[in-house]
């Protein structure tokens, strides 16, 4: 039985489909000058305006940057490591948000091997999922603290090639909401997907974006920008 994700006179239902109304917030180039666009998604509690805050950190010229938000800061409301349907619908709302702020970012016409995908904590969880499901060559992966979704002893059966993809995962070994064995076990699956990747181990610094990965969303945006 299908979800109903509208009203009677057409508007969203927001029950169903709550970040349907949610914004995308933009920044630098414009779609159509762009010669990269980086999607940023933010974790639980934060908003879209503090990730393009945050590109500027690492940013450059001629790149478009986009951000969605999750309706009350939150994209679902129980840890990554509840079983899915704990997180639904804002699970699969939240999927087709980032979905949208993706579309954006090619609005003017950018391969998405030109389109790097950014994740901070439950934004990262997010983008992780969201390609696992729906393996394509993006210009980049990137998992700031943070894993695919799912209980644990899920089996990650994603099928798909990214086609040599640039994949990266940074947790700390103290992290109090990402587990090492799941980001162990999301390198894995992006291996086995096909991506480049490379997996930051830290020890001792709790949960954070850190040095280490600012210079490599430097280096990658360098790169992918040409």
């Amino acid at each position: 039985m299908n979800r109903r994700t509208s009203n009677a006179d057409g508007t969203p239902d927001t029950d169903a489909d709550p970040h349907a109304e949610q914004p995308i917030r933009t920044a630098g180039a414009s779609p159509e000058d762009a010669d990269a666009a980086v999607v940023l998604v933010h974790g639980r509690g934060a908003r879209a305006d503090g990730m393009l805050q945050f590109a500027r950190e690492f940013g450059r010229d001629g790149i478009y940057y986009v951000a969605p938000q999750a309706q009350r800061g939150t994209w679902y409301p129980n840890r990554f490591l509840a079983p899915i349907e704990r997180n639904q619908p804002h699970l699969d709302s939240a999927l087709a948000h980032l979905g949208r702020a993706i579309g954006e970012a090619q609005s003017g016409g950018l391969p998405t091997d030109k389109v790097i995908l950014v994740g901070f904590s439950q934004g990262a969880c997010l983008v992780s999922e969201f390609v696992a499901r729906d393996p394509k060559r993006y210009g980049g992966l990137v998992l700031l603290s943070g894993g695919l979704i799912g209980e644990e002893g899920t089996e990650f059966d994603h099928a798909g090639d990214v086609d040599g993809m640039p994949f990266f995962v940074g947790v700390s070994d103290d992290d109090p909401h990402i587990p090492m064995s799941r980001a162990e076990e999301t390198a894995e699956v992006f291996e086995r997907l096909n991506a480049d990747v490379r997996f930051d181990r830290y020890e001792g610094r709790g949960h954070g974006i850190f040095e280490e990965e600012i210079e490599y969303l430097e280096d990658l945006v360098a790169a992918v920008a040409g």
